[in-house]
């Protein structure tokens, strides 16, 4: 069965979404939630254990708080507070915290530490899912029991002051609030500036029962300079101020015979050692979690802070003031909140919290009567009626006393494996799902693989087995056997799976999909078995048809492909992926370097054999003495791959990466640091200079002017923002935002990427002009090159300069001379892509994303702009490498009619510039360390852009094959 290439790979496109699809869906579980959809009342709390005849008691606890203010600090690390600089930074928390009236804890929050998961989790009790961090852009309207809800409905009147996150989450839910925009990470003075206006009033007024404070100001400092700048202690001696304002006035207005009132402070999440989140690292788990109440026994000194999980909080808060605790929560009670009060009110409160746990246990475990929690739980219950028997007859002897000491340790334990049991619960991925989406796909890539020397050949067309493999016995077995590991899988499962949740008729479908493509897969590959002679040296030129030849460099760039794909099954090297493409790029150098020696010093040339240059340029002219030019191009040739070496291995000491080594200095900590901000000046000089050298070569004398400029402008933004100097700016000038500098480069990219882009339709529309094209190629991609710059933080330059610097030798010395075709020098370019995403400092890790580079240039956030410039910085590295392909393959004269090259050059496109909806994708998929144990999404993520890349090529080819027909 012949089908045309085009129509060939649309199928294959159509049916990748399906398994992506199905992937997603068991990566992305449902989240563990009560089967109840209402919320809880004080009604349905249940009565306090009583055994024997007598009725049981309802009686609830009085409350413990009258008044609770919560002053959350965003990104405010432990340390902050509880480390060796705690009384440097915050010196009254401090003070409290060792001889005051308050509980110390140090809190972990589950990754991912973004801030809407995050306060999420501080208001239901659960632990929200890596589907949150994209949630987290538009946070909609928290449906489901929390904490704030309840003291609503309770009457409990409520003030919000912060982040609006917390105002799209609970709309309608505070009687005042004033919400400021948490992304605009710019500005970390007024963002707090608009929180503490209020607090005078409102601590003077008595109309509120619950005070919410959300300051931003230090995550700010840290998306922008990290923990270690010299702002962040003037931002934490500003909290600290805070602090004891409130303290101070809660402590005026207390009344005498009240309730007591209680302050919270606490993180929301931590910061990591580069200043972001959203990982897992110790400092972006750890966050300080200080209660402060004259309820508690005042301290004789500092006392190492317990360990506690961030959902913990919300029982505490629950129970603190005579509310519900939430349905769908998985923490467990503070103790030390609870020890003033009589042991009678303790073992109540414990109880409580163990039965709310044990209902979500029962709806979201099917044999939760094997937990060994439930059942201490149980256990608990029955001793805690013996001893309430017991109370309410009027014994007062010291038994009683330890008996109800033990009963307060079962029910302590009753909640830890309780709550611990829950939590698993989040973890627990729909593994059939997974399994099913993942075979799909790859049995999708192998087909397209084994199907691309036909697909790209003459013909463009591809000879399909479809009736062989449906008529042959092996594709009813397989079908038979697939259905029946469905059956045994469905059966069986303790929880229920989403593909078994199908109907049969899809599944069938969908067993018969996989069993025809299985059939197919081996009568293609048994067809291509013959691969024919390996050459060694110089790669063939691939001629249509099934034969194909492999040279040693097409081996290594296969095999290295491949198994860095295989390799991304295992979290470890997930983690530490930097390490293979490091790997895989000193390997090709020294291949390249063989391939050069062999033709320069082994292989005899022929008098034909002149080489012509790679890029047309008008300082191009017939040299007078060609020997001498042979000569130097040769040891030009023969340098180049060890420079590259030499580059690489000097950016892999710029920025440490990684998980495991990411927390060790590194030579951008070193030029960071402020004593040494004269030698990241010059530093950053010369690379603006050596990037002017390297890019304006190709432009037009107009696009020449606007890149000098615009690079000078580089420079004054830096200077502007404090992160170099100007030979004349005084030490003690304060630092601006440098919205004017970085708007002034705005206007010259546009300048530049307009001229390029009128060159570029000039030669497509008015006059066939190659020389015309490729101008407007590079002038565009020096464009981009000026706005990556822009977005660098100054220590990365040099990265910036060595992916120049490389890619210009490597054109010069290398791709052309070799004769190395499209299809090798796409994939050494999607190599290099990917090591220089790593080179930058980037990681498989959200928290190594600079949110700081999307608000360059904007006094207030855009959401548009933002992602866009985020995700531009992010990819850069693959960005550059993939527009230079094009810029590459557009220059040369002498063009193979296979457009292999197309369609890769265009799929390297889409692997490395993500819009706003692939942004999610990748954001989902890419950041996501420490929560799967068997399949990695991340070589789905690859399989699927391999996928793209063999689908582009053939609708290309397509293109070009009915275009050479049409002309013929």
């Amino acid at each position: 069965m012949k089908v045309r290439s085009s129509v060939f790979a649309s199928f294959i496109l159509i049916f990748e979404v399906f398994g992506v699809a199905l992937f997603l869906r068991g990566f992305f579980p449902v989240p563990l939630k009560s089967s109840v959809s209402s919320k809880n009342k004080l009604s349905d709390l249940p009565a306090e254990p009583l055994t024997g005849s007598s009725p049981n008691s309802s009686r609830l606890p009085q409350p413990l708080f009258k008044r609770v203010v919560i002053m959350l600090v965003d990104a405010l690390r432990e340390d902050f507070v509880f480390g060796p600089n705690g009384r440097m930074y915050m010196p009254y928390t401090r003070r409290v915290v060792e001889r005051g009236s308050s509980h110390s804890f140090v809190a972990k929050a589950r990754p991912p530490t973004v801030t809407m998961p995050r306060i999420k989790a501080l208001t239901t009790g659960s632990i929200p899912g890596f589907i949150d961090v994209v949630m987290n852009l538009n946070s909609p309207a928290l449906l489901e029991d929390n904490l704030l809800w309840q003291a609503k409905t309770a009457g409990k009147k409520m003030v919000f002051y912060g982040d609006d996150t917390w105002v799209r989450l609970f709309p309608k839910h505070f009687m005042e609030y004033d919400g400021t925009t948490s992304f605009f990470v710019s500005d970390y003075t007024e963002v707090d500036n608009n929180v503490t206006r209020h607090l005078d009033s409102t601590l003077k007024r008595d109309d509120w029962d619950i005070l919410i404070l959300h300051y931003l100001g230090l995550d700010h400092i840290g998306h922008i300079s990290g923990p270690h700048s010299s702002l962040i202690q003037p931002k934490l001696l500003e909290m600290d101020d805070i602090l004891k304002k409130i303290h101070s006035a809660l402590i005026s207005k207390e009344a005498e015979g009240s309730l007591p009132y209680l302050l919270v402070l606490c993180g929301d999440h931590g910061m990591s050692e580069t200043g972001s989140h959203g990982g897992s690292s110790e400092p972006e788990i750890n966050t300080p979690l200080v209660l402060i109440s004259p309820a508690f026994k005042r301290k004789v000194g500092m006392e190492k802070p317990g360990v506690v999980e961030q959902v913990d909080l919300t029982p505490t808060l629950a129970l603190g003031l005579g509310l519900p605790i939430s349905q769908n929560s998985v923490g467990r009670v503070i103790p030390g909140v609870l020890e003033e009060t009589s042991l009678r009110d303790q073992l109540r409160y414990l109880h409580l919290n163990g039965h709310q746990l044990s209902c979500l246990l029962k709806d979201s475990t099917p044999d939760y009567e094997k937990e060994a929690g439930y059942e201490q739980f149980r256990v608990a219950e029955k001793a805690h009626g013996s001893w309430m028997k017991l109370f309410l007859e009027g014994n007062t002897s010291e038994v009683l006393t330890n008996m109800g000491k033990k009963v307060l340790k079962q029910y302590l334990e009753a909640l830890a494996a309780m709550s611990s049991a829950l939590s698993k619960q989040l973890g627990k991925y729909d593994m059939y799902s997974m399994v099913a989406g993942t075979v799909f796909v790859f049995q999708l890539l192998l087909v397209l693989l084994l199907a691309m020397p036909e697909a790209l050949s003459g013909e463009a067309t591809v000879d399909l087995p479809v009736l062989s493999a449906l008529l042959s016995l092996p594709f009813y077995l397989l079908c038979l056997l697939l259905a029946s590991v469905h059956v045994l899988v469905c059966t069986s499962a303790e929880s229920s799976c989403y593909f078994c949740s199908l109907s049969w008729g899809l599944v069938f479908a969908a067993v018969a999909f996989s069993s025809a493509m299985f059939c197919i897969l081996v009568s293609m590959a048994m067809r291509r078995l013959p691969l024919g002679p390996k050459i060694h040296g110089k790669s063939p030129s691939r001629s249509g048809g099934s034969e194909w030849s492999l040279s040693e460099l097409d081996v290594l760039l296969l095999a290295g492909t491949v198994g860095h794909t295989l390799s991304l099954a295992a979290s470890s090297f997930v983690e530490e992926e930097h390490q293979t493409w490091y790997f895989l790029l000193s390997t090709l150098c020294l291949a390249v370097f063989q391939d050069v020696c062999r033709k320069y010093f082994r292989e005899q040339r022929g008098p034909g054999d002149e080489e012509e240059p790679i890029l047309p340029s008008k300082d191009c002219h017939p040299s007078a003495h060609p020997r001498a030019e042979v000569c130097s191009e040769r040891w030009l040739a023969l340098a180049t791959p060890p420079f590259t070496l030499l580059c690489c291995r000097l950016l892999r000491s710029l920025n440490q990466t990684g998980v495991q080594w990411a927390h060790r200095p590194d030579m951008g900590h070193w030029l960071n640091s402020s004593e040494h901000r004269t030698v990241l000046s010059l530093l950053a000089a010369f690379c603006l200079l050596l990037i002017y050298l390297l890019v304006q070569r190709r432009c037009s004398w107009v696009s020449k002017v606007a890149l000098a400029l615009g690079l000078l402008g580089v420079y004054s933004y830096r200077a502007a923002v404090g992160n170099v100097l100007f030979p004349w700016q005084h030490s003690g000038r304060t630092t601006s935002k440098g919205t004017v500098e970085a708007r002034f480069v705005y206007v010259f990219i546009l300048g530049i990427f307009f001229t390029g882009t009128k060159d570029l339709l000039r030669s497509q529309i008015v006059t066939a002009d190659a020389k015309l094209k490729s101008r407007g190629l590079w002038e565009i991609y020096s464009g981009l090159v000026l706005l990556v710059s822009l977005l660098f933080r100054p220590h990365n330059l040099p990265v910036l300069c060595c992916c120049l610097l490389i890619q210009t030798l490597m054109a010069q010395f290398i791709w052309k001379k070799l004769h190395y075709d499209a299809a090798q020098t796409t994939i050494m370019h999607y190599w290099f892509g990917q090591a220089f995403f790593y080179f930058q400092g980037n990681s498989n890790n959200i928290a190594t994303v600079d949110i700081s580079v999307g608000f360059v240039g904007l006094e207030s956030y855009v959401e548009a702009p933002a992602v866009f410039l985020t995700a531009l910085s992010t990819y850069a590295g693959p960005l550059l490498w993939a527009c230079h392909l094009v810029c590459y393959l557009s220059s040369q004269r002498d063009r193979s009619p296979v457009a292999v090259g197309h369609g890769c050059y265009c799929l390297a496109l889409l692997r490395s510039v993500p819009a706003a909806a692939y942004i999610v994708l990748v954001t989902a998929l890419r950041y996501h360390l420490f929560i799967w144990s068997v399949f990695s999404p991340k070589l789905l993520y690859e399989s699927m852009h391999l996928l793209l890349t063999a689908g582009v090529c053939l609708f290309f080819n397509t293109m070009e094959q009915s275009h050479s027909s049409s002309k013929s």
